[in-house]
């Protein structure tokens, strides 16, 4: 996730940086052929009218990339709120040994990690170590679905519970519902990431925006070179930059600093829990000196 801290110009540019050369490239062709070969000047009106259209679309694009973002933020924050909940209701409703608190603590704050790694891409049993037994740690090794498997566990862990009378049905309705509220909002988290942003909408989009620079280099070619040139280049950047953004944020899940910030979402999470379950060794929030945070 993008902090509130100066961004490097060189992580903007390092995106664009061929489509620069490549617009830099074209309008200097366009103009050593008008100047040389064949006069071409065409109304400025033309290019100005597709610019108006891809401003549209790209405005389109922002708002749909931005939805999609802001939906994966929302999932973690109901992620953050429904941990809580589950754990203060095991610590309020039981009255069994807080033995089997700390283990569905513990695990809960696994689950998280391992959903964050799993959207990933990553090994979503990586550093669950300090929060699963040796056990359940070997059982989901084996597994496709981690995050899934661990919420199971909890499931079992409360029908446990229920059935040696340490909670009563209401309170088992009550936490099952919790439960179900992560299992949601980990299949929503899941939609996004397996829900492709259409290609061709990129593709179309690309394309029309170097359109929109052609004709609009043939509408430039009375000025100079050395003025036409870096003009166009200028006039590029926005419509670059503002599709690479929106191509960055449509894909939440990606560990890329537009990514919503899982591992540190999940930190948050296990500081929260660990308060809760009264542990000694309580870690700090994640920090970084770099412009994002994952």
């Amino acid at each position: 996730m993008i902090l509130n801290k100066r961004i490097p110009l060189s992580y903007t540019l390092k995106k664009i940086k061929w489509d620069v050369v490549i617009t830099a490239l074209f309008a200097t062709i366009i103009h050593f052929f008008s100047v040389h070969i064949i006069p071409i000047n065409l109304p400025i009106a033309l290019g100005a009218f597709l610019g108006t259209s891809i401003t549209l679309l790209l405005s389109f694009k922002l708002a749909q990339s931005y939805d999609r973002w802001w939906e994966a933020r929302k999932i973690w924050g109901s992620i953050v709120n429904d941990s809580r909940t589950l754990i203060i209701q095991i610590l309020n409703f039981s009255k069994a040994d807080h033995s089997i608190h700390r283990k569905i603590g513990l695990r809960q704050i696994a689950w998280c990690y391992s959903l964050g790694q799993s959207l990933r891409k990553q090994d979503p049993t990586e550093n669950l170590e300090p929060f699963i037994s040796e056990d359940e740690l070997l059982r989901v090794k084996t597994l496709k679905n981690v995050p899934l498997h661990l919420i199971n566990l909890h499931a079992m862990d409360v029908k446990f519970l229920l059935d040696q009378n340490h909670i009563n049905s209401y309170q088992q309705i009550q936490i099952d519902q919790t439960m179900s509220r992560l299992t949601a909002a980990m299949g929503m988290a899941e939609r996004i990431k397996n829900t492709v942003f259409p290609k061709s909408y990129r593709l179309t989009l690309k394309f029309f925006i170097y359109l929109f620079l052609v004709l609009l280099s043939l509408s430039l070619t009375d000025l100079a070179g050395f003025i036409e040139v870096p003009l166009l280049v200028a006039i590029s950047l926005p419509f670059f930059m503002l599709e690479k953004i929106a191509f960055n944020m449509q894909d939440p899940f990606e560990n890329k600093p537009t990514d919503t910030a899982m591992t540190s979402i999940g930190r948050t999470i296990e500081i929260n829990l660990k308060e809760l379950l009264q542990e000694q060794e309580i870690p700090e929030p994640l920090t970084t000196k770099k412009y994002y945070i994952l």
